[in-house]
């Protein structure tokens, strides 16, 4: 995500759709990390369009890989029991 309001950010990462925090450039990001997660949603061509319109073809495979080991950790990572080193520590609310 874009430099301003990482904590904040965080705080309405679950809201984002309507957080005034993120940029457009950024809704399109989470809306794309969404529906690769989740199985039941597709990618599809108008999607790449707007993806288009504010990251380039190498920074969309960038974004997907990290997508793609974000979901092989939340999978990986429990199911062996590897929890946190502590390195982003973020406070409870």
């Amino acid at each position: 995500m874009e430099g301003e309001g990482g904590e904040a950010k965080v705080a309405e990462e679950a809201t984002w759709r309507d957080s005034k925090l993120f940029s457009e450039a950024e809704r399109v990001a989470l809306e794309y990390a969404e529906r690769v997660t989740y199985t039941d949603q597709k990618v599809d061509d108008a999607l790449f369009v707007r993806l288009k319109q504010h990251y380039s073809e190498a920074q969309i495979v960038e974004l997907t890989a990290a997508i793609a080991l974000e979901n092989f950790r939340s999978k990986f990572n429990p199911t062996l029991g590897v929890e946190s080193q502590g390195f982003c520590m973020i406070a409870k609310r």
